[in-house]
């Protein structure tokens, strides 16, 4: 059968999701975890690959197994034998035809920053940082312009394996809650480092470094150069895919509730 996952993770401090050589990833602690508890080797997928340093609140995996056990089981015997840094949310059974990626009609992502002149200390390694004010009207007008159907070629990493670089941005939203400032992003599809791209020109835009048409200019070159540097990555959470509701599946786990 086949079963998807929802897991959530700390990310600080492993080298991303995806397997490597050194073992330090979430993809290989959950292998690790799911193989100690089933008794076989398990290989699985994941809905969005995050980078070295960013969390996860509802990555979405999923992986076949002959082992009949319920969904409670899977959740509660998985989690016995990963770091404290990562947890199995959920488990659900579902049809061979589903795909954590493929099925996927959105992805979403939160940035969370803090404004403080004091550098974080107990939110270290989970919030972005910023020692200056930053202006909101500004910074919403930009976003407004990456809205929509775009080459983002300009927010695209070197080491980007994506086939296109034209992505639909769904939503950008910018609140603020006292001292932090929160950025949700919605998109069919993101680019390696679109979003620390994109965070690191809106904090430029914010701060008055730029002006909110200079985003237009920026997505118009196509041109990595042409952007601000990759913004850090530790205030990125990855919320996780939205799916079809025939699916079944959760839109979000607790961890959501975590973020100012």
């Amino acid at each position: 059968m086949r079963l998807a996952l929802g897991i959530s993770y700390n990310g600080h401090s492993y080298q991303g999701w995806q397997s490597q050589l050194s073992g330090k990833t979430v993809q290989d602690q959950l292998e690790l975890a799911l193989e100690k508890f089933s008794a076989h080797k398990v290989s699985t997928l994941c809905a969005g690959r995050t980078d070295a340093g960013v969390h996860g609140l509802m990555q979405v995996a999923h992986f076949d197994t002959r082992l009949d056990r319920t969904t409670f089981s899977w959740v509660r015997g998985t989690n016995a034998f990963l770091p404290r840094d990562i947890a199995v949310q959920w488990a659900q059974q579902v049809p061979d035809e589903f795909h954590c990626r493929a099925s996927a009609l959105s992805r979403r992502y939160s940035y969370v920053l803090l404004q403080s002149p004091v550098r974080p200390s107990i939110d270290s390694g989970r919030v972005g940082w910023i020692f200056s004010a930053l202006e909101l009207d500004r910074m919403q007008q930009a976003a407004n312009h990456l809205l929509g159907e775009h080459d983002f070629t300009s927010f695209r990493a070197s080491a980007c394996q994506a086939l296109s670089p034209v992505k639909t941005l769904l939503r950008l939203d910018i609140t603020r809650r006292g001292a932090y400032w929160r950025f949700d992003f919605e998109a069919n599809a993101f680019l390696h480092h679109m979003i620390r791209n994109i965070m690191g020109c809106l904090v430029m835009i914010g701060l008055g470094k730029q002006s909110p048409q200079w985003m237009q200019e920026v997505i118009a070159k196509r041109d990595r150069d042409a952007a601000a540097p990759t913004f850090s990555p530790d205030g990125l959470y990855f919320l996780g895919p939205r799916y079809a509701a025939h699916w079944g599946l959760p839109d979000q786990t607790p961890g959501f509730d975590f973020l100012p």
